[in-house]
């Protein structure tokens, strides 16, 4: 396991991962800076194509700018058809972590992951709401951590669907039963105010977009998200 999530899982600590998608892009650079020395412990940054989802966000040249800039890991999350194309331009831009959907692919999960791996990179797999934990429970043994979504993927500022919190409580469970070691991210809908569900319900990783880019005190968002 990397020291990172090592640490993570040794200290039993919540990590809080801001989502630049909710950023100001007119002054990226002092935004990431910003969080940064806030306390944010990674970077989520959503790569969206237009196809898997109906958006579209930026590709491989600003992970690679922002990490010339910030000094905490960048987790690429691929919300975007044939991931596998692409595995390792986010690897070589300077991706800490890559996630992909399982949605995304009808087979081959298990090559993107060991793709991902060949790369010294830390491997993740996202599911959607309605997807059950059991479609990726082959796969698990092979995470770094796994990203529940508590929103249908392609738009910030939605709201948590807190149906999903059992589907976080059961990866809590099954990862414990069988002493797997993937961490778990969550990620849409998390703020100040609904992040104690999804800390209760087993999040490690909370990601936050609106929750704390359109706050007006981004240390203490990260610290009330975090839960200290």
């Amino acid at each position: 396991m990397n020291s990172w999530f090592q640490r993570l899982s040794e200290e039993g600590k919540v990590a809080v991962s801001p989502s630049i998608l909710s950023a100001d892009f007119s002054c990226l650079r002092d935004e990431v800076l910003a969080v940064e020395e806030a306390g944010a412990d990674c970077l989520h940054c959503d790569v969206m194509d237009g196809n898997f989802v109906p958006n579209i966000s930026f590709g491989p040249l600003v992970i690679r700018a922002l990490s010339k800039i910030t000094g905490i890991p960048i987790f690429s999350h691929l919300m975007i058809s044939e991931p596998a194309k692409y595995v390792e331009t986010f690897a070589d831009a300077g991706s800490f972590a890559i996630s992909f959907h399982y949605e995304a692919m009808e087979k081959g999960h298990d090559e993107v992951i060991e793709r991902i791996h060949s790369r010294e990179v830390m491997a993740g797999i996202a599911i959607n709401p309605d997807t059950p934990l059991g479609a990726v429970e082959h796969l698990l043994g092979d995470l770094d951590f796994l990203v529940i979504m508590t929103v249908f993927p392609g738009f910030g500022g939605q709201k948590l669907i807190q149906e999903v919190l059992g589907k976080i409580e059961e990866a809590r469970e099954l990862r414990d039963k069988r002493n797997y070691r993937y961490a778990i991210e969550v990620d849409g809908g998390i703020k100040m105010d609904n992040a104690h569900l999804v800390r209760e319900a087993g999040g490690e990783i909370l990601v936050s977009g609106t929750g704390i880019f359109k706050s007006d005190d981004y240390r203490k968002a990260i610290s009330l998200i975090r839960g200290v």
